[in-house]
Order: structure tokens, then C-alpha cells, then sequence
């Protein structure tokens, strides 16, 4: 045993305490740990990349396939690309998912500008038919 231990280990029997030096030496052991090794560093680099919101529109399709006039079907092709829209973002295809996306966003607001003509062609024909009646 060195020396310095020896005074370190006696000096704490006794109830003196060891000189600063002693101390020193004992905290740099300590705050080195294990020697280094000469291998280059190995990094590893995760890239997380934030989820990108593409909307679907399918609520909106199933809207205008069920409870609006759904002229020409539009509705219900809006639908089936709101639902392709779904599946592409859900195998993390973004691209493939804003396309159908955007057909499906076309798609109901052709179905919904046809919806509210045809709902405005019905109002009007059904006044003109009942005003035609009482005269």
C-alpha cells in the first residue's frame, strides 16, 4: 500500500482528519473511473419526424353520399377517395394521401354546389307547380 492510503486509513481510526492532499487524490480516482479505450466513438442518430395532418375529408363524403341528394354519385366517389386518403396516410404515405385527399375535397364541393342546385331547382318547381294549381 502506498504511503498516503496507509496515512488516510490510520489517521481515520483515530479520529484526526487526513490531510487535504490525501482527499485530492482519493476524488480524482474516483471522478476518472476506468480507463478509456482507444475505438473511435459510435454515434447513433434517430430522426423523428413530426406526423404531417393530411385530412381526409371522409366525414364530409359520408355526409354528402348519405344525407345530401348525392347528384351523380359524387358523394359516393368522394367517399371511396376520402377512404384511399385514409389507408395511404395510415402506411405513412404522405404524398399518396394529399392527392386523394384533394380529389376527395373536389369531388364534395362539386357534390355539394349540385346538391344545393338541385335542392334549389326542386323548391322552385314545386312553387311554380303549386301556384300554377290555384290559379
Amino acid at each position: 500500500m502506498s504511503r498516503n492510503f496507509q496515512s488516510f486509513l490510520t489517521s481515520s481510526h483515530t479520529g484526526v482528519s487526513p490531510p487535504y492532499d490525501v482527499l485530492k487524490e482519493e476524488h480524482e480516482v474516483v471522478m476518472l473511473g476506468a480507463p478509456q479505450s482507444s475505438a473511435p466513438l459510435r454515434t447513433t442518430v434517430v430522426n423523428i419526424q413530426t406526423e404531417t395532418v393530411v385530412p381526409d375529408h371522409i366525414v364530409w363524403s359520408l355526409f354528402n353520399t348519405l344525407f345530401f341528394l348525392n347528384p351523380c354519385c359524387l358523394g359516393f366517389v368522394a367517399f371511396a377517395y376520402s377512404v384511399k386518403s385514409r389507408d395511404r396516410k395510415m402506411v405513412g404515405d404522405v404524398i399518396g394521401a394529399q392527392s386523394y385527399a384533394s380529389t376527395a375535397k373536389c369531388l364534395n364541393i362539386c357534390a355539394l354546389v349540385l346538391g344545393i342546385f338541385c335542392i334549389i331547382a326542386v323548391i322552385a318547381s314545386v312553387t311554380i307547380f303549386m301556384t300554377s294549381q290555384i290559379s
